[in-house]
């Protein structure tokens, strides 16, 4: 059953009552996108979104009270909308922890790379669904979302419809938005309609042409911020602005008991299940590595081994595949004339990738996406999002240190690696053999709560195995025992800094080193794990910057500065990488 104009008005006037209402209760919030866009988000859901088959992502998260406000009265459990902003309520901005919330926005423009990622899914998966995404001027000023946007004009994502919230106004006045954003538009390949964000006819027609369409839908809604308010047209009015009086004449003016009802019949539709996330690692075997090995070539054989062995991974990269090694012999290209494949070329698109990756992974597909470590800050707000919203992505950063060697500063990692381990519930491994290798990629690819970085050399280096019977999982172990048994000091290291770790030690009797392949993991051990393994003075190598150890070391072999052209092996030793340099400074220690 569709809705008439006159219906949907009804319906449209008592979300925005309901929305403005739950500003009002907190306090807080922005009225002006309530009052603009509830006839389109209105029109979407009650006569064109299948409930759990379709998608809808309100890019422009500020709107949050308006999403609420549809979702309760189209019968979805989010509590009460009198909890808005509170603590324990419901949150400021959308987060998918809630019911009918699809996508976790607030920072502008990642819900555009998102519903680009649900189009995907849907083609990816083979099911006949749409994905519809509210934007704002907000959204189209952020690079993620033409990256994004580019990207479903290329693989031609017939099934994406993006509609533009256009009321010419921002925060600060006049919406700093391209001259002509639809010829962008049409440029990028999209199919661009035009009509007023109030017209339901209009709106509806051009949502039944979208869906019909052969190529992605870009709607320009021409709307007026704060329609109906004292502060209309206003850039004031995007805010909490509105005296109270108003508010409350607003809140009342906008209750219709029969458009209520009309939203009951809504709230009645069936639900499709969601789609549960599956373990993706077979059981493979790994052959025995070359002395010096890179662990990015490390890396390559083994998800070549795991995806040989018929692993469900959507790997990808930002055009640097051959460098990350996460496209293998098993790799089929998804492309615009064939989804049916596991490799996703997103081109020079970090941001793109990262947001289009937490929409891939909530739709239960195990994700895999790479870049060089250096480039990692490109994405660093889509890795955030997956954090806080427990999305399981995987990603590969390769060329981990100033060892990139000739590329020089610009493509050396200095601060990258702790940075990616201050971000709350991300899990980041830095493994320096094949053993810790697969326990990475096995933890990543089972773990359902968090996302992950792995992180790996592009230079070879010697390998130090695990001992036997040592527990990876743990995050830390010992990898090179004292020679007397009782341990003076503690040399805590990761990745290709392990072997000279190694080395150092065995100038000593009385020094273990412990390889940290997951600080994250090592911090959840109890505190008898921890004893028994971080023993005497405890000192941390590693060719980062030295911040995160502080935690448990006592001292720190780092970098704090930033790198220089040249080749790999002299950089090393010009940083303070010397087994020699490092045995003199350790001694005082001792």
């Amino acid at each position: 059953m569709k809705f008439n104009a006159k219906q949907l008005q009804q319906m449209s006037n008592v979300a925005k009552s309901y929305a403005l209402g739950a500003v009002l209760s907190a306090q807080s919030g922005h009225v002006g996108i309530i009052l603009d866009a509830a006839e389109i988000m209105t029109s979407v859901f009650v006569n064109h979104l299948h409930r759990g088959v379709d998608r809808f992502v309100l890019s422009a998260g500020h709107g949050s009270a308006l999403l609420y406000s549809v979702l309760k009265l189209s019968g979805y459990d989010i509590g009460d909308l009198k909890t808005f902003r509170k603590f324990g309520g419901l949150p400021g901005h959308p987060e998918c922890c809630l019911d009918g919330v699809d996508a976790t926005t607030g920072p502008l423009g990642q819900g555009v790379g998102n519903a680009v990622g649900f189009a995907l899914s849907q083609k990816i998966r083979g099911i006949r669904a749409h994905t519809y995404c509210l934007c704002g001027d907000g959204d189209l000023m952020e690079g993620v979302s033409f990256e994004s946007l580019s990207l479903a004009g290329r693989l031609n994502l017939n099934n994406l419809i993006v509609l533009w919230d256009d009321n010419k106004l921002t925060i600060d006045g006049v919406a700093q938005t391209d001259m002509d954003v639809n010829a962008r538009m049409r440029a990028l390949g999209f199919n661009v309609m035009s009509v007023r964000g109030n017209d339901f006819s209009s709106i509806e027609q051009a949502l039944d042409r979208a869906e019909k369409s052969t190529r992605p839908v870009f709607v320009q809604c021409k709307n007026i911020l704060g329609r109906d308010s004292s502060l209309a047209n206003k850039n004031t009015a995007h805010g909490f602005a509105l005296k109270e009086n108003e508010m409350v004449e607003l809140i009342a003016r906008f209750a219709d008991q029969e458009g209520l009802n009309l939203w009951k019949t809504v709230a009645r539709r069936s639900v499709a299940d969601k789609i549960k996330s599956v373990n993706a690692v077979p059981r493979v075997r790994v052959p025995k590595m070359p002395e010096h090995i890179s662990s990015r070539e490390m890396s390559g054989i083994y998800l070549d081994l795991l995806m040989r062995g018929g692993a469900k991974i959507i790997t990808g990269s930002a055009d640097l595949a051959d460098n990350t090694r996460v496209k293998t012999s098993a790799s089929k290209d998804i492309t615009a004339n064939n989804f049916n494949g596991n490799y996703i070329n997103y081109g020079v698109r970090e941001h793109a990738m990262g947001a289009i990756m937490n929409a891939l992974a909530t739709d239960g597909l195990r994700v895999v996406g790479s870049t060089f470590l250096a480039f990692s800050d490109y994405m660093k707000p889509a890795i955030r999002i997956a954090a806080l919203s427990h999305f399981p992505v995987v990603y590969v950063f390769t060329h981990d240190s100033i060892c990139v060697g000739e590329d020089g500063p610009t493509h050396q990692p200095i601060e990258q690696l702790p940075s990616l381990r201050l971000i709350p519930n991300l899990n980041v491994y830095r493994p320096c053999n094949m053993a810790e290798i697969v326990c990475a990629w096995n933890n990543a690819l089972t773990d359902n709560e968090h996302p992950s970085a792995i992180i790996l050399s592009r230079q070879k280096f010697k390998q130090i195995d695990a001992p036997s019977g040592a527990d990876l999982n743990h995050g830390a172990y010992v990898i090179y025992p004292a020679k007397n048994g009782r341990v003076k000091m503690t040399l805590l290291a990761t990745g290709s800094e392990v072997p000279l770790a190694v080395e150092i030690a065995s100038r000593f009797n009385n020094i273990q080193v412990v390889s940290m392949l997951s600080m994250e993991i090592f911090r959840t051990q109890d505190l008898s794990y921890k004893n028994k393994i971080l023993r005497g003075c405890v000192i941390a190598i590693e060719a980062a910057a030295p911040g995160n150890w502080f935690e448990i070391a006592d001292a720190v072999i780092g970098i704090d500065k930033f790198g220089a052209s040249g080749d790999a092996a002299t950089l090393y030793k010009e940083y303070g990488f010397d087994a020699d340099k490092i045995v003199k400074e350790i001694k005082k220690y001792l």
